[in-house]
């Protein structure tokens, strides 16, 4: 960990508000500020980093957050930054970016398009885009920062900025955990984020009380066999085979095994094996992604799995030291998200109260992971929520809707949201959460 002397950077100088107070007031200060946020935007977006490697896209914000006067400590947990501003007695809420990009190479066409190239682990040359909406992230954080800033005098309490690396290898807030961040920071008493959704119209946002994320496993399978000529396949065991009958074999945990109404998904989403046409391989490669909200049916996918790939083995005479070997990625697993329902039915009131109730939806769990869930899951049981920014185009959805004609998904390398409206929301939403849960508290 880093900590940075102020005195480094020059101060920001932020632009003096006349608007009247209320919902209103907020709307037009960050309508003054969406200037600078979008070329702030504009920046991110251009020079993004890939998980692990966020080094600069950390200083960027660690000089943000110190220009506003907030106490910086950056390389907390690799790339990550830690901000506090505290401004008297009451609740410390903690809100949440995350800052790593993708491997994918950017092909929106947008004249601002990512034309960064990087190595991969593989030391193959690959593009690098936020093509998970990060970087709307991260300028709604420094926005909402600055909002907060200026309205010092509207709460008290203390205010924790965390910028989490390495969210797309399930690392960063692990990390951040891992080297104090609730004991040498502070401990918040709420934690927010936001995410932006590729099919929420931008000016909206989505809300899931409860469950929002899932739980997300990695599992490798090795099946073995014993390999051969192609034209002999009776003198052989053959391992594609057996691989093919244990695919199916797969989806029988989902429609035999766990409850109907336990969601679970289990995908094998790529297959490995063999040389030649007349080479009956000695072995083949498996890689399963497992999704789930309940950690029971986790637990009871993987033991499924491993009860499966044993049984298909015998079945074919296989001796034990030939048996399937199942490895699961227990460092880079991912508990479910589970928004704290009290938090998400007041985040949803205060967001209701700056953008009109017909803007905020209410969101289904989806079976996409996110790492923000950790933040829950810590021995201090903090209450959590996160909720989705709405990223389309207006226009682009309506014609979507019209026509059926599926929109660019995240970690697509056509994802473009609509950076302005989203930014503006982003900032809106976030500020009105933080402040209603600064008075809230401040006021039982």
């Amino acid at each position: 960990m880093k900590k940075i002397n102020l005195w480094l950077y020059a101060p920001l100088i932020l632009l003096p508000l006349s608007a009247p107070s209320g919902a209103s007031s907020l709307k037009v200060s960050v309508t003054q500020s969406m200037p600078q946020l979008e070329q702030l935007y504009l920046q991110l977006h251009q020079a993004p980093e890939l998980s692990l490697k966020e080094e600069k896209t950390g200083q960027v914000l660690a000089k943000e957050l110190m220009q506003l006067g907030f106490e910086v400590t950056s390389d907390v947990g690799g790339y990550g930054v830690v901000g506090l501003f505290k401004n008297g007695k009451g609740p410390t809420v903690m809100i949440r970016t995350d800052t790593d990009g993708l491997p994918i190479t950017e092909q929106t066409g947008k004249s601002y398009a990512s034309k960064v190239t990087t190595l991969d682990q593989h030391n193959n040359t690959v593009g690098v885009m936020h093509g998970c909406g990060h970087d709307i992230h991260m300028a709604s954080f420094i926005g909402t920062a600055k909002q907060l800033v200026e309205a010092k005098d509207s709460w008290q309490g203390t205010l924790m900025m965390v910028a989490q690396p390495a969210e797309e290898v399930g690392a960063g807030a692990k990390a951040m955990l891992k080297e104090g961040l609730y004991s040498q920071f502070a401990k918040p008493d709420h934690v927010l984020g936001l995410h932006v959704s590729a099919s929420v119209e931008a000016g909206k946002v989505a809300i899931a009380p409860g469950y929002a994320l899932a739980n997300v496993d990695s599992v490798d399978i090795l099946v073995k066999g014993k390999g051969g000529h192609g034209a002999y396949p009776h003198k052989t065991i053959d391992p594609i085979v057996l691989a093919s009958r244990l695919v199916l074999a797969l989806q029988t945990i989902n429609s035999r095994e766990i409850s109907p109404l336990k969601p679970s998904v289990i995908t094998v989403g790529s297959m490995h094996g063999g040389s030649k046409h007349n080479i009956i391989s000695n072995e083949v490669k498996l890689q399963l992604t497992l999704r789930s909200y309940d950690r029971a049916v986790r637990n009871q996918q993987i033991a499924a799995i491993k009860r499966l790939s044993q049984g298909i083995a015998v079945s074919a005479g296989l001796p034990e030291s030939l048996y399937p070997v199942v490895h699961v990625h227990e460092q880079e697993s991912i508990p479910s998200t589970y928004n704290n329902p009290a938090l998400a039915v007041n985040v949803q009131k205060f967001i209701e109260q700056e953008l009109g109730k017909a803007q905020v939806e209410k969101s289904d769990p989806v079976m996409a992971g996110e790492d923000f869930g950790l933040y829950g899951r810590t021995d201090e049981a903090v209450p959590i929520t996160i909720f989705w920014l709405g990223g389309v185009n207006p226009a682009q959805l309506k014609h979507s809707k019209e026509t059926g004609q599926s929109l660019p998904s995240l970690h697509s390398s056509q994802f473009a949201p609509d950076y302005p409206l989203a930014l503006a929301t982003g900032v809106r939403t976030m500020t009105a959460s933080a402040l209603g849960l600064f008075n809230k508290e401040n006021t039982l």
